[in-house]
């Protein structure tokens, strides 16, 4: 079913909406969750709770990208679960993935909401001028918290090349994020 479809079910409020997300979104809602959690319960959790949100937020949102605006519930939705779950345990895949880009992104100490979002534009700008495939690499490690091993298997690269495309990545964010006034 087409997402706009499946808005126009949320927006009847006919329980429909939340089986034909499920049906498109839910390998991916889970993959997500799982990545960063890693339990599958937890992330199953998660998921339901995610279709919850919307369930909540359409209407009176009526999202541009469906597919964005799930992924950003689930991810936050996982996020907020792992903090609550484990506050001294870390998962392994998000500290990693986290402790990459530490030397690049303010410490949260010291960052408020508004310079969080100022950074988040000033990322997807510099993301918009990486090459595709760097992007894509870029936003399966830090966004959807895919291991290196994975990443290489979806793009058919060498784990070495994932590694690569990564380490420049962050040595060139760093470098925009100074260009564009953010003390590192």
């Amino acid at each position: 079913m087409e997402d706009l479809m499946i808005i126009d079910l949320f927006f009847a409020r006919n329980e429909q909406a939340i089986n034909e997300t499920d049906a498109k979104y839910g390998k991916l809602c889970l993959s997500i969750a799982n990545n960063i959690l890693n339990s599958d319960e937890d992330a199953e959790e998660c998921v339901n709770d995610t279709y919850l949100s919307i369930w909540k937020k359409i209407p009176p949102t009526r999202p541009n990208d469906f597919k964005s605006f799930i992924c950003k519930i689930v991810r936050n939705l996982s996020i907020k679960k792992l903090e609550y779950n484990l506050a001294l345990k870390r998962s392994k895949n998000m500290t990693v993935s986290y402790s990459e880009l530490e030397n690049v992104l303010y410490d949260s100490d010291i960052c408020d909401e508004t310079e969080y979002k100022n950074i988040g534009k000033i990322i997807s700008d510099f993301l918009r001028q990486e090459k595709e495939e760097v992007r894509n690499v870029f936003i399966r490690k830090y966004f959807f918290f895919d291991s290196t091993g994975d990443i290489a298997r979806r793009y058919s690269f060498t784990e070495s090349k994932v590694k690569s495309m990564l380490y420049h990545s962050r040595n060139r964010l760093k470098q925009y994020l100074k260009k564009e006034g953010i003390d590192i």
